[in-house]
C-alpha cells in the first residue's frame, strides 16, 4: 500500500500547479522524493563557521534505499575523506583518524535530503506551512515553503521543493530573528536512470588498522530517569543505554521529537575524577545545556532554541522505586 502511495505521490503534477491550500501535499511529496527517487549530486553545508561539500548518491532498488555521502573537503587528495553510507536504517561511517580507519554504525536519522518525514501529522501540531516565491536552485525551479513555528520551542525552516520531481534542494534553519543558523543546498543534482548498485562500496585503505564501534546493538532500555515537563509539541521517540568507550558505565540517551526537530538527552553517572559540566553553550545552530542531578551529569543537546534545552534539562529527575508489596 505504502508504495502505490508513493507512487501516485512523485507521478502527481508539478508543485508549481498546486493550490495554496496544497502546500501540505507539496511537502508530503518532498519527503517522499529523498526517498524514492534516484539521484547523484553535491550539496554544501553550513552551520556557524563550519562548512563543508558532500557528493551523495542516493538509489531506491524495488524499495531497497542506499545511499553513499562522501565529504570532499581536505583528504579527498590523499584517500583520507570521511564517507557515510546508509542502507534502510543502518547507517556505516569510514572516518579516518590519523594511522587507524574508524568505521562506526549508528541508527538511522534522517540525513540530507531525506529531512522531512514522511508523517506529517506530527509537524501540523507545531508549525504552520506558507508558500514563498520560486527560486533558482543548482539550475533547477524550486518552489519555497515556510515551516513556521507556533512558538519558542523550535526553529523555523525555508524549504525549496524542485517543482518538477519534489526532491528537497535547499533547506535552511533560522531563529526568531530570521537569522540562518543552518543551511543545505544543493550545488550539482542530476537525475540517475541506472540501477547499477557497484558504487555502493567503500574504498579500503589496506595500509591502516581498522577500529569498529558499533552502536546499535545499544539497549532500549526503561529506567528511572523520568522529564516531567517537555516542551509543547515534543515526544520521546527513544530510550538507549550506550556503551562509550573509555567510560565505566552505560549512558542512558533519551531522543525526543516535534517530528522535524530533535534533541537528546544523555544522562551518566559521576565518576571519581570526572569534572561536572554545569551551564549552556550555543555552537552553530545546536544548544547545549549541562545540569547535574543526584549525582550524575545531565547534558542535553539539539538543533532547537536555548529556551528547549533549559526546559528538558530542568524536568530531569529521579523516579523512586517504590517498596515492593
Amino acid at each position: 500500500m505504502l508504495r502505490v502511495v508513493c507512487a501516485l505521490l512523485l507521478s502527481a503534477f508539478s508543485l508549481s500547479s498546486l493550490a495554496v491550500d496544497d502546500v501540505w501535499l507539496m511537502l508530503q511529496k518532498t519527503a517522499y522524493a529523498a526517498r524514492e527517487l534516484n539521484y547523484q549530486g553535491v550539496f554544501e553545508y553550513q552551520n556557524g563557521k563550519q562548512t563543508s561539500s558532500v557528493q551523495i548518491t542516493h538509489m531506491n532498488n524495488d524499495g531497497q534505499e542506499m545511499t553513499r555521502n562522501v565529504v570532499l573537503d581536505n583528504g579527498v587528495q590523499t584517500g583520507q575523506s570521511r564517507e557515510v553510507y546508509s542502507q534502510g536504517s543502518n547507517i556505516v561511517i569510514f572516518r579516518p583518524q590519523n594511522q587507524k580507519m574508524v568505521i562506526e554504525k549508528r541508527r538511522g536519522q534522517n540525513l540530507f535530503p531525506a529531512m522531512l518525514p514522511t508523517e506529517l501529522e506530527t509537524i501540523k501540531v507545531s508549525y504552520t506551512a506558507r508558500l514563498g516565491a520560486l527560486e533558482n536552485v543548482a539550475g533547477r525551479e524550486a518552489q519555497i515553503i515556510e515551516l513556521i513555528p507556533s512558538d519558542a520551542f523550535r526553529y523555523s525552516y525555508k524549504i525549496w521543493a524542485d517543482t518538477e520531481y519534489g526532491l528537497l534542494l535547499k533547506m535552511a534553519l533560522l531563529n526568531n530573528k530570521k537569522q540562518i543558523l543552518e543551511q543545505i543546498t544543493f550545488s550539482r543534482i542530476d537525475m540517475l536512470y541506472s540501477q547499477d548498485p557497484n558504487w555502493f562500496q567503500p574504498k579500503i585503505d589496506v595500509s591502516k588498522n581498522y577500529v569498529m564501534q558499533d552502536t546499535t546493538a545499544a539497549s532500549h532500555v526503561e529506567s528511572n530517569w523520568i522529564v516531567t515537563e517537555l516542551p509543547a509539541g515534543y515526544s520521546k521517540v527513544d530510550h538507549i543505554a550506550l556503551a562509550v568507550p573509555g567510560k565505566a558505565a552505560p549512558v542512558d540517551q533519551m531522543i525526543f521529537s516535534d517530528g522535524i526537530a530533535s534533541v537528546s538527552l544523555f544522562i551518566e553517572p559521576l565518576t571519581k575524577g570526572m569534572r561536572p559540566k554545569m551551564g549552556h553553550m550555543m555552537i552553530g545552530s545546536t544548544n547545549i545545556c549541562a545540569n547535574v542531578i543526584d549525582g550524575y551529569q545531565v547534558t542535553v543537546v539539539g538543533e532547537v532554541p536555548e529556551a528547549t534545552v533549559m526546559q528538558i534539562a530542568r524536568a530531569v529527575s529521579f523516579k523512586k522505586q517504590s517498596a515492593s508489596k
